[in-house]
C-alpha cells in the first residue's frame, strides 16, 4: 500500500544535514526522472535513491508534483547564476539578451527531454495546489528575466507584463519542442521573433 503524504505544508531545510538530504533528494528525483516517465516515477524509489526515509522525503516534498516543482526551480538557479556572470547590469538590447538566455535554456532542457517533460508537468499540475512551489519559480523566473532586460525592480507594470507574457510563449514553445513535435531550429526562431514583438520598444532601458 502506498503511503499517504501529509497534507502540512513542505518544510524547508535549514541545518547542513538537512540541506545535504534535501540536495540527494532532488539529485534522486533528477536520476530517476532522466530514466522514466513521469508517470512512472515512485517516490519510494525517490527515498531509495536519495538513501533517506520515505517520511524525510514527504516532509520536504508532500507530493511528485512538489519534487518535480523543486528540481525545475533548481535548475532555474543555476541559470541566474550563469546569465550574470558574463553580461552587464543593463544591457543595450533586452530583447538580443532574453532571447539568447531562453535558447540556452532551451538547448539545456531539450538534452533531457525526459527530465525536462515531468518538470514542466509539474509546474502545469502544481497550478492548483497552493503549496506546490510553481508561484515561486515564476516570480524567480520573471525576476531574472527583468534583471536581465535591465528593467528590474524599477520596470513598469507594461514591462513586467511583456517579459510575462514573453515567459509564457517561450513556455508553449518549449513544450511542443520537448514533447517532439517542433524541430529545435524552428523553437529557436519562434523564440527570437516572441521577444521582438514583446521585448523592442523606443524606452527599453526604463
Amino acid at each position: 500500500m502506498s503511503r499517504v503524504p501529509d497534507t502540512r505544508p513542505p518544510a524547508s531545510p535549514s541545518s547542513e544535514g538537512q540541506k545535504d538530504r534535501y540536495r540527494r533528494m532532488l539529485a534522486a528525483a533528477v536520476d530517476l526522472g532522466t530514466r522514466q516517465e513521469f508517470e512512472r516515477v515512485q517516490m519510494q524509489d525517490v527515498a531509495v535513491v536519495a538513501d533517506v526515509a520515505i517520511a524525510t522525503l514527504y516532509r520536504y516534498f508532500p507530493s511528485k508534483v512538489h519534487l518535480y516543482v523543486a528540481v525545475m526551480k533548481a535548475q532555474l538557479a543555476t541559470v541566474d547564476a550563469k546569465a550574470f556572470s558574463s553580461r552587464p547590469a543593463a544591457p543595450s538590447d533586452p530583447t538580443q539578451a532574453v532571447g539568447d538566455l531562453l535558447i540556452m535554456l532551451t538547448r539545456r532542457l531539450h538534452e533531457n527531454r525526459r527530465l525536462s517533460m515531468s518538470m514542466m508537468q509539474s509546474i502545469i499540475l502544481a497550478g492548483g495546489m497552493e503549496d506546490a512551489g510553481a508561484r515561486d519559480v515564476e516570480d524567480g523566473f520573471l525576476a531574472v528575466l527583468l534583471k536581465l532586460t535591465g528593467w528590474g525592480n524599477r520596470a513598469t507594470e507594461d514591462q513586467r507584463r511583456r517579459v510575462w507574457l514573453v515567459i509564457q510563449c517561450w513556455f508553449g514553445v518549449l513544450m511542443t519542442t520537448v514533447g517532439g513535435g517542433r524541430p529545435l531550429a524552428d523553437a529557436e526562431a519562434d523564440i527570437r521573433r516572441a521577444c521582438e514583438l514583446l521585448l523592442t520598444t523606443s524606452d527599453h532601458a526604463g
